[in-house]
Parts: C-alpha cells; structure tokens; sequence
C-alpha cells in the first residue's frame, strides 16, 4: 500500500500555508511513560496510583484510546483527529513494571499501549525478558517500537564528521529494529529518540526508512506534525497529577508545522530564537511563551499576509543538554492550542 512520506506531507502542509488554521486542530494526545511503580527515580515513574487515575480520566473526558499502527498515525497526519480529540499510551525502554503493572489493567480495560523497546537492555535487572515482550507484542492491543539497542545520542558529536554521524545513526537504527524482529519477529516501523533528542539527520534516516519518529517535547499529534518528531506529553508523578493531565488531554494541535520552525540543535545563536508565524487573526496578546527556568517570554510581533509573526528568545543562554519554549493559545472551551520547541546543547554533557 501506498502511503504519504514525511517529506511529502511537510511540502503539502506548507503549500496550505496557515488556511487550514481555522479548523478544529484536535489530534491524539500522546502519552509517554516510562516505569509504573513506586520505587524508581520520580522524574520517569508513574505510581500505580496515579496510573488508575490517569486511566480514570481518559474514560471520564470520554478521549477514544487509539493503536499507534502506521497506518493510524498516518491517518493522524493526514487530519482524521480534526474534531474529535484521542489519546494513544506510549512506554519508552521496557521496563519490567509496565508488565507486571500497567499491561493488565490496560489489557482488562481494553486500551491499546505502545512499547518502544530498548533492546540492548532486555532482560537486564528491571527490563522484561524477551519472552515477556513476545506474550505482549502476540496480542491485538500492543504495538511495539524501536528504541535503539543502547540510548545513546543520536545527535552529532564534536569530533564527528558528518559521514561518520550518518554511518552511526544507520547503525544505531538498524541494530536495535533488527534485534527485536530477530527476537520477537515485529518488523517496526515506529521510533522513539533516545533522550527525545533529534536533528535532521536523524530525521532524513527515518524518511529513508519509511519510519514514524516520537519525541519528548510536548503538544498534540495532527496535521501540523512532523511524522519524524511527533510530540509526546511526559505523564511521571515529577509532572503533575491529574489537573495537569487534563489540560494535555484537551489540548489542541498548534497550527504551525515543525518545518517552519527552527532546528532544535542549538548553533552559534544561545539562546536561540523562536520564530514562527501564528494564523492570521490571532492575537499576540493572547499568546503565551515560556522558557524552561525562566518563566514567560517577552514577544514580538509583527502582522504579515498570512499571519503574524512572532519572534522570541530567553533571557540567558541555555547550559543545559535539553531545554524547551512552550507556547499556547486559546483554542475556547478551557482548551489550548499547544506548542513545544525543543531546544538541544551539543556542548553539554550526553545523558
């Protein structure tokens, strides 16, 4: 069967411009997981607890969980979500706990789950066995993903040429997708960035695999994704409970596409700066930004044919490996439109 590349889809998207910004923009709200439990690091776990309450709200809102199969997220991109918001669970590196803890109540429920494998670290002390994946990945709810064979960094080192960058995001894609269809016999076509770190390269080495890629920043899946770097809302107890998650469910996909935004990896400029042009009509005064330790941004805006234009940048440079500028908007009905701009320091320490 034919389907819609990544690349075609951003020249499609941006050959509408921003006409399409007056439709409802509702899209798969993403959730990523990591450990259900009570004795891992907090920034990456979800109590069981809080997990059933999560569960709770989603059947409360009436949010239809969907299956992350390929021919859905394209569905996704390709504006199916428009006016009717869903969520789709997602579980980064196969983790023992999401066995023994969430995927019974996920399977007595009926929700579908996606887990995207760290396949160099199955059945290590905390991870499932492969046999353990084998019984989930046998069964119509579960999706499973790649999630590289190591974790490392995906993005260029300093003493890195580019062609050595290339060979090593090839290699580090292939190894992992081919452990687990040796182990387990899935063939993936799903990705999750190690650390949700990417870069174009990276993004150009999933296009020429035909694969959907997931990050770590935040917003809604739909038609101004990029199918290379979809966003994902973190859902550990370090970030909020349920009033928290409420919002993510709610929320609508901003209506600016990752290609007309900047490239996550910080160059010269730090800090970086956000430009984008938001739908015409839109009221700069209404459109909040935030960067990571600092609070809300400044911005500046200037009316053009198609929209307006919004430039914005922190007040300091970021040291930090991973940062983000969150914007949103009203979208009415206590909803918001939901932007994250990832940013990523090739200069500070990998991890």
């Amino acid at each position: 069967m034919s389907r819609v590349t990544p690349l075609t889809r951003i020249a499609v998207t941006t050959a509408l411009g921003l006409s399409m910004a007056s439709g409802a923009h509702a899209g798969v709200a993403t959730l990523a997981y990591h450990h259900v439990s009570t004795e891992t690091p907090p920034s990456t776990t979800t109590s069981p607890s809080l997990f059933r309450d999560q569960l709770a709200l989603i059947e409360e809102l009436g949010v239809e969980p969907l299956s992350l199969t390929p021919e859905r997220i394209q569905k996704t991109l390709d504006g199916a979500d428009a006016e009717n918001q869903h969520v789709a669970l997602t579980f980064d590196d196969a983790y023992e706990s999401v066995y023994t803890e969430a995927w019974p109540l996920l399977r007595e429920k009926g929700i579908p789950l996606t887990v995207f494998v760290l396949s160099g670290s199955v059945g290590d002390n905390g991870y499932m066995s492969w046999d353990q994946l084998k019984d989930m990945a046998e069964h119509e709810l579960v999706t499973i993903g790649n999630h590289s064979l190591d974790h490392g960094t995906m993005l260029q080192r300093p003493d890195e040429s580019a062609e050595e960058h290339a060979k090593r995001i090839a290699r580090e894609l292939d190894r992992g997708a081919d452990r687990i269809e040796e182990k387990i016999g899935v063939e993936t076509e799903l990705y999750a960035h190690p650390y949700g770190e990417f870069s174009q390269p990276v993004l150009q080495a999933l296009e020429e695999r035909g694969w959907y890629g997931f990050a770590q920043h935040s917003g809604v899946i739909g038609e101004h994704s990029h199918p290379g770097a979809m966003p994902r809302f973190a859902v550990a107890d370090a970030y909020g409970g349920i009033d928290a998650l409420r919002n993510k469910l709610k929320a609508r996909n901003f209506p600016v596409t990752r290609a007309n935004l900047p490239a996550p990896v910080i160059g010269d400029q730090n800090p970086p700066l956000l430009d984008m042009t938001v739908p015409e009509g839109w009221d700069s005064g209404r459109l909040n930004c935030f960067a990571s330790g600092e609070g809300k941004m400044e911005l500046d805006a200037e009316t053009l044919a198609n929209g307006v234009r919004i430039q914005t940048r922190a007040q300091n440079p970021i040291e930090a490996r991973r940062s983000r500028y969150n914007c949103t908007y009203p979208a009415g009905d206590g909803r918001f439109y939901w932007l994250s701009q990832p940013w990523f320091n090739p200069e500070a320490p990998e991890g």
